[in-house]
């Protein structure tokens, strides 16, 4: 599936910008919450827009709903409530979708809304799906979408402001595919994506609502905390690390240069989940030790799909006449068949130095992925430097078990009790179990990136406790005790490396003059290598 072109002026303008600053290009969101006020108000806002059909432009109708507080309080997070992305398609529209075999079509939707404060501004991708609706033999159609949605916080007192944008609207005729259910070589069917862009005669340009934000609690408005002195620091190749004596899996010996016969899953947005212009995506590799067998075991290559934005000026920190500075937050997600998670891999180890067990397992996310990067530019040599911060709550699934060749039975449900954990180094800010990863990145003016950064990728590094595992074995066989002596345990050093961002509806090829970023069918064109 190839990415739709730009639906109007207004977005070509916007995505010609984007082109111009892909190397800032990351999402600034905000930490997700709930609500901390009690009253709400109410939104239900119908919109015009154009959409970029295969016949033609077609104006279309997007009514968005949601409940916002009535007001907020500076740096307390609160999400938009109860969300629906209604979009009323003409029936010169549902006429191009109408086959002989079509009778029904469901939706995907990301919506870009833009939040603002002052002069701090952000792009906030509120994405939703819909069930099956019947497709009508004439006349509109409306598809009513909804999805959990970014939250917010206010940095100060001033109103914040939430602004609709661009819609990327995706229809798939009939229900929902299972994971088998695709054309065999990882391209998903259906029609693709469109692009829709706000009207120029939209109501208050899209204005959404405003929630006016008045003083939180002491402290609440200064700039981020840095990391807590005692706590871990776990620059690549830095920190400490166990003995690597076995392995499980290995890397691959090099780095494939083209999209055909890659030995990796597929990574692509599809209409389900269509691209924004800020939308990346990448994948990710790497080793995790595990102490207590004296080993590690492979991640292979997994997707990360993850929502785009703009660096921004730090808020509330004092002008620094020596260097510019500039933070973002943005979200990722795993995604393997549809679902926040890795492919499943196996480890293989000498259990109690004498044993071998082999695990099938699944990484699965349970809560956002957020990456946090800081960016500081002398000015007197451009020398640049950049520090990213990844956290993400993972569960270690188990899905199959032999103990020297004998498979065990460890049933449907067999994973850590909770999120793997890393000492983190703001708990106030960042609560709650997660990984923690670190990268630093290094560029002098005219050089390459030299470390980690979110767009170039590189090496992450970071540890992380193994909780106990649960739900292990069935009937009278309890293998939960067995699992939680051999893997989990504190002091498991972790190494990932990310690839080559690629931004699907602004795609860098690979050519003679330039290096890829995507394939032909907008995947991720580097597969990184693990590194140790």
């Amino acid at each position: 599936m190839r990415a739709p072109r730009a639906a109007s002026p207004r977005s070509r303008r916007a995505r010609a910008a984007l082109t111009s600053t892909a190397a800032f290009v990351v999402l600034a969101a905000l930490v997700p919450a709930t609500a901390s006020a009690a009253d709400t108000q109410e939104v239900d806002a119908a919109l015009p827009y154009v959409c970029a059909f295969p016949s033609g432009p077609v104006p279309a109708t997007v009514r968005i709903s949601a409940e916002f507080p009535q007001r907020a309080r500076a740096g307390e997070a609160f999400s938009p409530a109860g969300v629906t992305t209604a979009v009323e398609l003409p029936a010169e529209a549902v006429a191009g979708l109408a086959g002989s075999d079509v009778t029904e079509v469901r939706a995907g939707t990301a919506l870009a809304v833009a939040v603002a404060q002052d002069a701090a501004t952000a792009t906030a991708i509120w994405r939703g799906g819909s069930d099956p609706v019947p497709l009508p033999a004439s006349g509109p159609l409306t598809l009513t979408a909804t999805g959990d949605v970014p939250s917010v916080t206010g940095r100060g007192d001033g109103d914040l402001t939430f602004t609709a944008g661009d819609l990327a609207l995706g229809l798939t005729p009939g229900p929902a595919p299972g994971p088998a259910e695709d054309s065999g070589d990882g391209e998903v069917t259906g029609v693709p994506a469109v692009d829709c862009a706000l009207a120029e005669d939209a109501p208050d340009e899209g204005l959404l609502a405003t929630v006016p934000a008045v003083p939180g609690p002491a402290g609440t408005s200064g700039p981020p905390s840095p990391p807590a002195s005692g706590g871990p620091s776990p620059v690549p190749g830095g920190g400490p690390r166990e003995r690597q004596e076995g392995r499980s899996g290995e890397a691959p010996e090099s780095v494939p240069s083209a999209a055909a016969d890659r030995d990796v899953p597929p990574c692509r947005y599809d209409e389900d989940n269509p691209p924004t212009p800020l939308s990346l995506n990448a994948y990710v590799t790497g080793y995790a030790n595990v102490k207590k067998q004296k080993a590690a075991s492979y991640l292979p290559p997994s997707c990360v799909l993850i929502d785009g934005g703009e660096f921004q000026f730090p808020v509330d920190e004092p002008f620094d006449p020596e260097q510019l500075v500039m933070v973002l937050t943005t979200y990722g997600e795993f995604s393997h068949q549809g679902r926040p998670e890795t492919p499943p891999y196996d480890s293989t180890f000498l259990s109690f130095d004498f044993t071998p067990v082999k695990a099938t397992m699944v990484l699965k996310q349970t809560g956002p992925m957020r990456i946090d990067a800081r960016m500081t530019m002398r000015y007197s040599d451009l020398f640049t430097t950049t520090e990213t911060y990844v956290r993400v709550p993972l569960i270690a699934q188990v899905t199959a078990l032999e103990v020297n060749g004998v498979p065990l039975d460890v049933g449907p449900s067999c994973r850590t009790e909770e999120s793997l954990t890393s000492v983190e180094p703001d708990p106030a800010k960042h609560p709650g179990d997660h990984v923690v990863l670190y990268g630093k990145a290094e560029q002098a003016i005219g050089e390459d990136v030299v470390g980690y950064t979110l767009l170039t990728g590189g090496p992450l590094a970071g540890e992380v406790t193994i909780p106990a595992f649960t739900g292990c074995g069935t009937g009278r066989e309890d293998l939960d005790r067995l699992l939680t002596a051999s893997v989990s345990g504190p002091g498991n050093h972790i190494k990932q490396v990310q690839g080559q961002t690629c931004t699907p509806l602004v795609p860098v090829f690979e050519t003679p003059e330039t290096r890829g970023q995507c394939t032909e069918d907008l995947q991720p064109f580097q597969i990184p290598v693990a590194e140790r």
